[in-house]
């Protein structure tokens, strides 16, 4: 079962930024693909099944970005 969330990013503001978001999420056991948006600060992800928020705000940091939360 293919699941696909949005979550708010905050700190994003160029392509590097993005693609630095999406390299960590794609990372993520169960992460098929990640798309991010700077501008409006969203990142989608689509995985094998529900993430575990606290991982998923685990990457996000690690990347150096801020997780808002679930859209």
């Amino acid at each position: 079962m293919s699941v696909t969330t949005a979550f708010s990013v905050e700190g994003m503001s160029c392509g590097h930024c993005e693609k630095t978001v999406s390299l960590g999420l794609a990372a993520l056991p169960g992460v098929t693909s990640v798309t991010a948006d700077a501008k409006a600060g969203l990142v989608t992800v689509a995985s094998e099944g529900d993430l575990d928020e606290a991982t998923v705000r685990g990457a996000v940091d690690e990347a150096g970005f801020a997780l808002v939360g679930r859209v």
